[in-house]
């Protein structure tokens, strides 16, 4: 639930220097719109805003001889709003990088960013066909393709036969259906039915009663934000818990910053992701005492993509030697990797994607806290929809 509160529109503009002397040199802005109140996607913005926060504190807010300012606006969530305040970014902020943030967002500032060649960083959307709508995009987020094909691997190894899905009905969510479906299928398991749900909250007993009806000995769930927990509290509560049906999915299904006010009905389901706020390195240990002491929550998957996505930008900047045009800054990003709180993830030079390694969790307790504990690494993982293309 928001910790926050920003009245729709207002800006949030977290400014690199008030130094007497930086009106003097050149400002390198970079402009998100984030969904920082509305329903459903608030948290999304708080934990991008806040890794953003963290990462200009521990890196200074001067890169290659120019100032950055970060400029942050809310679009609640809603695509309209986003593409008309990127839009203002451009023309009126003069923005000289763009960060997108969920699927139907980055989707709608796709052709703008297209026309004004603005370097875009997805730091949100896990849609494969996002960055494919612009040229001037690249992602430091996540597909649903890349987890969701790596549980499909995982469960057909590990005595899943028999298994319902059960997604949004949105692009992200089909295509976790569509990567699930595919490689496990194609590793000898069936998927009996595919049921898929409307994004806004919805009523989850009829589909509730026909997993039960239908009793695979596996249901594959895919939702985003607060609606996994209320799915495993009705999961519970209808006594599917007991009937041995089990709950894989992606790691969107059990949401570190969202775990622990869950509930004990997220212990022990296993999911596949790229992040866990209990990676257990020695760069994810400090980026987690680092955000919690700079927050009252701790960080998520969402928040890796928005750190990851200043890095990026960060080092561009550095190997253009501060030249801000697109097209230089989207070469200086393309193949570029480096060591992430997550792991070592790199931006493939072809397809402008992530490349990254996906573990396999489980929900455990730990010093009275619910964490994700990952017990088998994927490494180098692509996304598997954009694979199957070639």
């Amino acid at each position: 639930m928001p910790r926050c509160s920003i009245p729709m529109g207002l800006a949030l503009i977290l400014v690199a220097s008030t130094l007497d002397g930086a009106a003097a040199q050149e400002v390198v802005k970079i402009g998100m719109s984030l969904p920082m109140t509305g329903v459903g996607f608030n948290a999304v913005g708080r934990q991008i805003t806040a890794a953003a926060r963290l990462y200009m504190q521990q890196h200074g807010t001067e890169v290659a001889g120019k100032k950055i300012e970060l400029i942050v606006r809310d679009d609640a969530g809603v695509a309209d709003t986003a593409r008309r305040i990127v839009q203002e970014m451009i023309v009126n902020d003069k923005v000289s990088i763009v960060c997108a943030d969920i699927t139907p967002a980055a989707l709608a500032i796709a052709p703008l960013v297209t026309q004004a060649k603005i370097p875009t960083v997805v730091l949100v959307s896990g849609a494969s066909v996002t960055v494919e709508r612009s040229p001037y995009m690249v992602r430091t987020s996540f597909t649903l393709g890349q987890s969701s094909g790596i549980m499909a691997a995982w469960a057909a190894k590990n005595g899943v036969h028999r298994v319902v899905t059960l997604v949004n009905d949105w692009a992200p969510g089909i295509e976790a259906e569509g990567a699930f479906v595919n490689g496990f299928t194609a590793a000898g398991g069936a998927v009996i039915e595919k049921l898929r749900i409307p994004l806004a909250n919805p009523d989850f007993a009829p589909f509730l009663q026909r997993i039960r009806d239908l009793s695979p000995d596996t249901a594959f769930i895919y939702f985003p934000g607060t609606q996994a927990g209320i799915f495993a509290k009705q999961f519970n509560e209808r006594g599917l818990d007991k009937s041995g049906i089990r709950i894989i999915g992606p790691g969107d299904l059990t949401d570190d910053d969202e775990l622990n006010t869950m509930g004990d009905q997220m212990l022990g389901i296993v999911t596949a992701h790229h992040y866990s706020a209990a990676h257990d390195s020695a760069l994810n240990r400090d980026y987690v005492d680092a955000f919690r002491k700079a927050n009252s929550f701790r960080p998520n998957f969402i928040s890796v993509g928005g750190y990851d996505g200043l890095h990026l930008i960060y080092q561009a900047l550095n190997k253009t030697g501060g030249n801000t045009d697109g097209d230089a800054l989207l070469a200086a990003m393309k193949g570029m990797s480096f060591e992430s709180p997550r792991g070592t993830i790199t931006i493939d030079p072809e397809t402008r994607d992530i490349v990254q390694p996906i573990y396999i969790r489980k929900v455990e307790r730990v010093n009275g806290e619910l964490y994700n504990i990952e017990f088998q690494t994927f490494e180098a993982v692509k996304d598997p929809l954009k694979a199957a293309k070639k």
